[in-house]
């Protein structure tokens, strides 16, 4: 029996021949990741043990994210551990702030991440990197302390769900267009533990963005991890990035899978997920008339260039309404300096929008951006739970970068269509 991408990796980082789902096994890890709210544990855990090295300084990555630039005495306080450790076990991958991103944006980007990789993170959305063809998963902070110690740790292999996505995208349909109406089929539950596998003719087209949205939202369905399997577009990617080796995996033609599903993607249109759950997915133009307090455009899932370009392409000319505060953050420094070389960001303050360094902030009700009580907000983001950006009656809504832009000028969820006919 064949195996899929997600077994052969673990497969192979487990030193075996073969692997089946459910089976336990120890694998290698080619990567470890923390934040300033998952590392601080996971330090503390490291120390507790009388630890003293991490098993490699190139390999554990660190990254001061989420309540950064620090809000508060705590969140510097956290910060500051993060710091502390990184120049006590003098690791290479620490990014300061100036130099950081929101880590899923920033460790593809500065090349941290390859094909047939296993990556882990102190972080649910860490599974972003199967976009690249990578296993990539979050873990808790006391696994990511085994990790950083052993540079190992144990896994039960997934079952796979198949995807597959024909026909072509309609216009202003993207990765997050896709992700949401899959959820929506399956609910947050769906793929509970199990790793999802894109494929079809309509992936083969998506960008490399559209795709690291997609496998960013793998666990909103309850996955263990999405996967790409690679093709030109993710070699083209990692040129020039990538600074090792890799190895690329592609599943057999007879290897075993939970469920095939297939989905035609050419009917999909620029979906919202409702409060309070990204299973209520629906599209756009069945949503009716809701107004909205605030526009937040950026995250782990859309908050890279093809993001921003999509909603310069539709604020050009246009002006934020004025009941609405619109709130853009690109993913990364680099993507920060290459929207403002391309004119993005002076469109964007033309809008009346504010753009901020880049931060978790908002999509977790950290800062810049909370709600107050009876407050909504459309979202780019990738999570709508009660409370989740603010006052627990707040609401949020979930949408790609076109329906949030064309939705902060209306003042009400609205269709790219709306503002650019």
């Amino acid at each position: 029996m064949g195996m899929t991408i997600t077994e052969k990796i673990l497969a192979a980082h487990a030193g075996l021949e073969h692997v089946e789902p459910g089976q336990l096994i120890n694998a290698k890890v080619d990567l470890a990741l923390g934040n300033d709210i998952t590392a601080p544990l996971a330090i503390q855990e490291f120390k507790k043990l009388g630890l003293k090295k991490v098993f490699d300084p190139e390999r554990v990555v660190l990254v001061p994210d989420h309540f950064t630039p620090a809000k508060d005495i705590k969140s510097a306080e956290q910060a500051k551990i993060l710091r502390d450790f990184a120049r006590e076990q003098g690791l290479t991958n620490y990014f300061e702030i100036g130099r950081m991103g929101i880590e899923h944006c920033l460790l593809p980007e500065a090349g941290l991440v390859g094909p047939g990789d296993l990556v882990i993170g102190a972080d649910s959305h860490t599974c972003t990197y199967g976009a690249l063809g990578a296993f990539a998963t979050g873990v808790g902070s006391t696994d990511l302390a085994a990790a950083m110690a052993t540079g190992e740790l144990w896994f039960k292999v997934p079952e796979t769900i198949l995807f597959r996505y024909h026909g072509r995208l309609q216009p202003w349909v993207g990765g997050k267009d896709l992700i949401l109406s899959t959820i929506g089929r399956i609910g947050v539950d769906g793929a509970r533990y199990m790793a999802m596998e894109f494929t079809g003719e309509a992936i083969r087209e998506l960008s490399m963005d559209g795709r690291f949205t997609m496998a960013n939202m793998a666990i909103e369905a309850g996955g263990k991890n999405g996967i790409f399997a690679v093709d030109a577009k993710t070699v083209e990617y990692i040129q020039g990035r990538l600074k090792r080796d890799y190895h690329i995996y592609q599943s057999d033609p007879d290897a075993r899978y939970a469920r095939e599903i297939d989905i035609d993607a050419g009917k999909i249109e620029p979906q919202v997920a409702l409060p309070h759950l990204p299973e209520n997915a629906r599209s756009v133009k069945e949503i009716g008339e809701i107004k909205i307090d605030q526009v937040v455009i950026g995250s782990c899932t859309n908050g890279r260039l093809e993001d921003l370009r999509v909603a310069a392409q539709i604020l050009k000319g246009q002006k934020v309404h004025p009941e609405v505060r619109l709130i853009i953050i690109p993913g990364t420094q680099k993507i920060y300096a290459e929207a403002l070389e391309e004119g993005l960001i002076a469109t964007f303050i033309e809008a009346g929008a504010a753009v901020s360094t880049p931060t978790c902030g908002p999509c977790l009700g950290g800062h810049m951006g909370i709600l107050a009580k009876g407050e909504r907000a459309l979202a780019t983001t990738n999570r709508n739970f009660v409370g989740r950006m603010g006052h627990p009656e707040s609401e949020v809504y979930l949408a790609g970068p076109a329906v949030a832009a064309a939705s902060a000028v209306k003042g009400r969820i609205a269709a790219p269509e709306e503002v650019i006919k």
